[in-house]
């Protein structure tokens, strides 16, 4: 996959939607109301390949189809390995199961006190408050959950989870995530963020949405007035190629910073999408102009159905050091495996150590240069008294400013 920024170009408009009036266009719940959620709406705009007509036959079974006429403006619509389709248009692959993927691949569930919520690490948890989304990527981890297809029979209790919150003070951290919490009407996200900010122990709440991508609009004035209420409410975005990033998502980017939102991306490493280092620069350098910092990218979690997806990490690996030394730290992600089964998040690095001694490490840089860190202080001879011998000539300190 080659691929060549076009650092002047921002996507934007209304494409296959002209005929809309700007006013709908740009109103949310329209865009919620007109999803493509069948087979036949797609074939009205496309050409479904076989492949994509064997995974709409079976989708409502695993993970429901639904994209914006926003999103799907993206797709390139000759193109059947377009990164952009390849997200949102389900594939047969998708009902291949490999041996080694999990139903909740990441344990979710044994660390599930409550219903929705997620309490691995000692001092923070998941808190899942809906099971819906504006658009279904069709490597989710949730996708047992979300959308119901596979009648998982999620439903919040916001209620069990604040007192569970409220009842445990060493949580100190709240990741509010689903589905997509935007969802959410600015009443519930007023509410729920008001009653997190009056637990004393809460020190910080995050969100987790894909929302500014596949839905823009969503991203309102008001919305950002709740945010300012109870900030600062910290977001991750969800890019994973730079022809997401549009004019839309930007100016939602924009709205959110100048509301008080600091922003992350997390990308997950798909096959036919990103795993190529020109394309990965290419999004990062996107996101920082953005105001949003590349924060994560995920080697994907072993779902079932997902090995259509699924890259070596060694090509994730050469991934982060094309970029290591290349381009600004802020632009470099941590690249990191959610252990299968529940055991957090673990970095994957470039190998740059060759090795630790007691007297020094030795290690390489971005150019495969090596070079030594001294471990232990060996001392020199004292340094001779440099001050003037008796009678000799000085100089005054205030000598040294005139």
């Amino acid at each position: 996959m080659a691929y060549t920024e076009d650092r002047s170009v921002w996507f934007e408009g209304q494409g296959l939607w002209q005929h809309v009036p700007a006013s709908d266009w740009h109103d949310w719940n329209w865009q919620l109301k007109n999803r493509i959620t069948t087979a036949a709406q797609l074939e009205q705009y496309m050409t479904l390949t076989p492949a994509e007509q064997a995974g709409c036959a079976i989708a409502n079974q695993k993970l429901a189809l639904a994209i914006t006429p926003y999103f799907f403006n993206l797709i390139d619509r000759g193109d059947p390995e377009c990164p952009i389709r390849r997200q949102v248009i389900p594939r047969g692959d998708e009902m291949v199961v490999s041996e080694e993927e999990m139903l909740d691949s990441l344990g979710e569930d044994a660390h599930s006190p409550v219903p929705g919520l997620v309490h691995r690490y000692p001092d923070r948890v998941l808190f899942l408050v809906t099971d819906r989304c504006a658009a279904y990527c069709r490597y989710c981890t949730r996708s047992r959950l979300v959308s119901n297809a596979q009648d998982y029979n999620f439903h919040p209790e916001y209620e069990r989870g604040l007192r569970y919150i409220e009842a445990h003070p060493e949580v100190r951290d709240v990741l509010l995530s689903g589905g997509d919490p935007l969802l959410l009407s600015d009443r519930k996200l007023d509410h729920l963020l008001g009653r997190l900010r009056a637990i004393k122990h809460v020190e910080f709440i995050r969100i987790g949405s894909r929302i500014p991508v596949f839905l823009p609009q969503r991203i309102t004035p008001e919305l950002g007035e709740v945010f300012k209420r109870h900030g600062p409410v910290w977001m991750s975005i969800h890019v994973n190629h730079p022809r997401e990033c549009t004019q839309e998502l930007k100016d939602a980017c924009d709205r959110l910073a100048f509301a008080g939102v600091p922003l992350g991306n997390q990308s997950v490493l798909l096959r036919g999408v990103n795993d190529d280092a020109e394309v990965m620069k290419a999004l990062v350098h996107r996101l920082l102009r953005m105001r949003v910092r590349p924060y994560y990218l995920y080697q994907m979690d072993l779902i079932t159905g997902g090995s259509h997806f699924k890259v070596d990490v060694r090509k994730g690996i050469e991934i982060i050091r094309a970029l290591r030394g290349h381009t600004t730290g802020y632009a470099v992600p941590q690249y990191v495996i959610d252990a299968p089964g529940g055991g957090g998040k673990v970095p994957i690095n470039p190998e740059y150590i060759e090795r630790i001694t007691d007297d020094e490490i030795v290690f390489r840089n971005y150019q495969g240069e090596t070079f030594r860190y001294p471990l232990k202080s060996t001392p020199r001879k004292p340094v001779e008294d440099p001050s003037p011998a008796p009678g000799a000539p000085g100089v005054m300190p205030s000598e040294l400013f005139n």
